[in-house]
């Protein structure tokens, strides 16, 4: 079998990881936590970084006027069969072993990722400003505005006291190596084609 065929089998099979890994984490860290709370996100669920974090989030959030972490959204139905779906097509590509086909995978994902960044992006926006007015804490900023607690989309920011921390998990790791391994793959199915 050509190099570039397995190159795109294996990096198609690579992003299937998401389905075993956290895709990613929220963490927070505070004077008061000595052991941080933190939230894994995985494409089907989220999940505590040790036991009870979500639920001390939800306790601590509710007294901003913050919404608490639902059990499950709609994203969770519609990640698995997606990336199920981009696995099979990516190896379906592999056997038919067209390099240009490749590349339409692989623009076709990285579309898809942009779009879940999005998607999250504006999930975290929602979960950060859209607050209870009657909270029984209301934060403002100087200039009288209140002020949101939207956790960064990936690295590092201060809110109050707190430190929350945005970062890839394994599952990330996995689609990051299996994507870029596909986009190989068409570079090598191109030498490979013009050496015929």
């Amino acid at each position: 079998m050509k190099k570039s065929k397995v190159l795109m089998i294996i990096g198609s099979l690579l992003i299937l990881g998401l389905f075993a890994f956290p895709l990613w984490n929220i963490t927070l860290e505070a004077p008061q936590y000595p052991i941080p709370l933190g939230m894994d996100i995985h494409i089907n669920k989220f999940s505590d970084t040790h036991e009870f974090d979500i639920k001390n989030i939800n306790l601590m959030n509710h007294y901003v006027g913050m919404q608490y972490i639902p059990e499950t959204i709609p994203e969770f139905k519609i990640f698995p069969i997606v990336i199920g779906f981009m696995a099979a097509l990516g190896i379906i590509f592999g056997f038919i072993g067209k390099y240009k086909l490749y590349l339409v995978w692989f623009i076709l994902i990285s579309l898809l990722g942009i779009a879940g960044m999005y998607d999250f992006y504006l999930w975290e926006y929602d979960y950060g400003h859209n607050l209870d007015p009657n909270a029984i804490m209301i934060f403002k900023n100087p200039d009288g505005s209140v002020m949101g607690f939207q956790p960064p989309l990936f690295g590092s920011k201060d809110i109050l006291n707190f430190t929350a921390h945005s970062y890839p998990r394994t599952g990330a790791y996995f689609m990051f190596v299996g994507i870029l391994l596909t986009f190989i793959a068409f570079f090598v199915g191109k030498k490979e084609a013009k050496k015929k």
